[in-house]
């Protein structure tokens, strides 16, 4: 384990996986493979870390939403992970109404920055909102962190109230109920729901049908709930952090279990890394190809 400072509280697996998005599974995975973290154990023998690999976790983990593969990086000291996040991903990241967002995060200025963003979901609608404010404003809050300009608690803050941004303008629709109906939802293991509400609000705007169950729901129980609720799709959201290996075991447990009728589809950073695809599972690389596939089902069922 990495050197524990005098003093130094350790943190939990638990309190881990919350803090850096990466389940308890990919940590004992590292930590076989990689032998990084390396944990002490407390009292009742459960692993323990010490700030500094968490600090280095999360590093690792925003790589990871940025194409890196954890082999390639997890060996690298953290100045030299920080130096890899401080390149810039893209011009989306740099634009001038970013950098004023991530002044308000920073700044603590949590009212203003709640009316800025309110104000531009109201210019722009909510499916521009999502795409070209919400999508960019991520990535740019990750790289913000990995620079050292934003700290921890103040990435939480930001996602926090995109969250709520969302989940209230989803309730301000008049659902139109229309077809396809989507179920969304996430494997056990993962517990990023941001990308899942973001993928409702675009649903929702266009006209379908959305089921959401939140993150984390046991395979049985989403076929369960797609059968109960008569779903035209199934959709799922990995983040960078799930493994790529368990996202393909699960997905081809679920599309086995689903009726051959539910389409099944898996989107997000990991999704997007898949080699080998399940026969019968459509992996969707963005956001907008999520909606053209919708548009495309709507033709092949006659438009409904």
């Amino acid at each position: 384990m990495g050197n524990q400072k005098q003093g130094e509280a350790l943190i939990n697996i638990s309190a881990v996986e919350r803090d850096t998005g990466l389940s308890k599974d990919t940590l004992r995975m590292w930590e076989r493979r990689y032998t990084f973290p390396k944990p002490l154990r407390d009292l009742n023998g459960e692993r323990v870390y010490t700030p500094g690999e968490v600090e280095k976790l999360r590093l690792i983990k925003r790589l990871m939403e940025r194409g890196y593969r954890p082999g390639k990086i997890i060996g690298q000291s953290v100045e030299a992970l920080r130096a890899l996040g401080s390149q810039p991903a893209g011009e989306a990241a740099m634009h001038q109404d970013i950098d004023v967002l991530l002044r308000l995060i920073k700044a603590h200025e949590l009212t203003e920055l709640r009316r800025q963003l309110a104000q531009t979901a109201a210019r722009q609608g909510l499916h521009n909102f999502v795409l070209d404010t919400v999508a960019p404003l991520n990535i740019a809050v990750g790289e913000a962190w990995m620079r050292g300009y934003l700290a921890v608690f103040e990435e939480h803050l930001y996602s926090e109230l995109i969250r709520n941004m969302l989940r209230n303008a989803i309730a301000m629709i008049q659902p139109q109920g229309r077809a396809p109906r989507v179920l969304l939802t996430s494997l056990p293991g993962e517990l990023h729901g941001l990308g899942l509400l973001m993928a409702e609000a675009l649903l929702v705007v266009d006209g379908s049908s959305c089921i959401p169950l939140g993150t984390e729901t046991p395979t049985a129980d989403i076929v369960a709930a797609a059968q109960a609720h008569r779903a035209d799709i199934v959709a799922l959201s990995f983040s960078s952090a799930y493994s790529e290996a368990k996202a393909t075991d699960g997905l081809q447990e679920l599309r086995a279990m689903l009726p051959a009728a539910i389409l099944l589809w898996a989107g997000g950073a990991t999704a997007a890394r898949i080699r080998k695809p399940t026969i019968g599972v459509q992996l969707i690389p963005s956001l907008v190809r999520m909606i053209e596939l919708t548009k495309e089902w709507r033709a092949e069922h006659g438009g409904i």
